[in-house]
């Protein structure tokens, strides 16, 4: 005879999982939405496209430097989009590209000083908009959010990628897709700017 009280846990459990999934349902199509990156990067005084900040924060995510390859792997794109996306920020003075010091015959691209700076103003504002957002909440619910939301990521990312090691840390680590999950310290739009949904 089934166990009543498992039975109600498991049915509990599935609830919370459907609770779940339909608020990241909600919460990527906000973060997604041009308007929401638009008016956050306003508010940070930054002009950089949304594609291009997940590059910058890829790119600071390898080190600071990378292989043009790498990155692409990384954004889960094909290297000629990398390329061109370089092309541009080098004009803004965002990246540099620099020789690869394992093979000087490569090429690498780097963030410059310019670069960090605009993903510290972005950041900075996107913590102040979180801030607003969970003034009422404590600390710990946060903390255990963050944990959460960085389980899915390193289950699902690997598959993304093709790879079959869930443990890598370039699952979790500058992580930078249209669907990303920000935390506190990543420079995606934030839900909490109200003005963004609509």
């Amino acid at each position: 005879m089934p166990d009543a009280a498992t039975g109600q846990d498991s049915a509990a459990g599935q609830d919370a999982t459907a609770a779940l999934e339909k608020v990241l349902a909600s919460l990527a199509y906000l973060l997604t939405r041009s308007q929401a990156h638009d008016r956050q990067a306003q508010r940070a005084g930054v002009t950089a496209a949304r594609s291009d900040i997940y590059l910058l924060l890829a790119l600071e995510g390898s080190g600071g430097i990378s292989r043009i390859g790498d990155l692409a792997t990384r954004l889960l794109v094909e290297s000629p989009h990398v390329t061109r996306q370089i092309v541009t920020l080098q004009a803004q003075g965002l990246v540099e590209r620099t020789h690869d010091t394992q093979d000087r015959r490569a090429r690498q691209v780097a963030i410059t000083a310019q670069g960090r700076a605009l993903l510290t103003r972005l950041r900075e504002a996107n913590q102040a908009s979180l801030r607003e957002a969970l003034q009422n909440t404590d600390e710990e619910q946060i903390t255990a959010t963050v944990a959460v939301l960085h389980q899915i990521i390193e289950h699902f990312a690997p598959r993304i990628r093709g790879r079959a090691d869930p443990g890598d840390p370039s699952a979790r680590d500058g992580l930078t897709t249209a669907h990303s999950t920000p935390t506190p310290s990543s420079p995606a739009p934030s839900v909490a700017d109200s003005s963004a949904r609509t």
